[in-house]
């Protein structure tokens, strides 16, 4: 299974991480299948290759809570799902 997860990356106490795509049995740091996006919580700055995500998530692949959110934020999620049911 696929997992769109953060990598570390940046000298300590000033981490960057990039978005990438990686089998689950993979570590955090190991060999990832492709890199779809960058993240710097320190100056809130975000990178998404769109495409690349939304053919991931297409797929099959599961973010990761951390992902997730920040997908969520850049509304990645309607592009996936132009229509929106309200269950409400």
């Amino acid at each position: 299974m696929v997992k769109l997860r953060l990598k570390r990356f940046g000298r300590k106490q000033r981490a960057t991480y990039r978005i990438v795509a990686i089998d689950v049995r993979s570590r955090r740091e190991g060999r990832e299948l492709r890199k779809v996006g960058f993240y710097d919580p320190i100056k809130n700055q975000t990178y998404l290759n769109v495409p690349a995500i939304l053919y991931f998530l297409e797929r099959g692949a599961q973010p990761t809570a951390t992902v997730r959110d920040i997908l969520k934020k850049s509304e990645v999620f309607k592009e996936l799902c132009p229509i929106q049911i309200k269950l409400n």
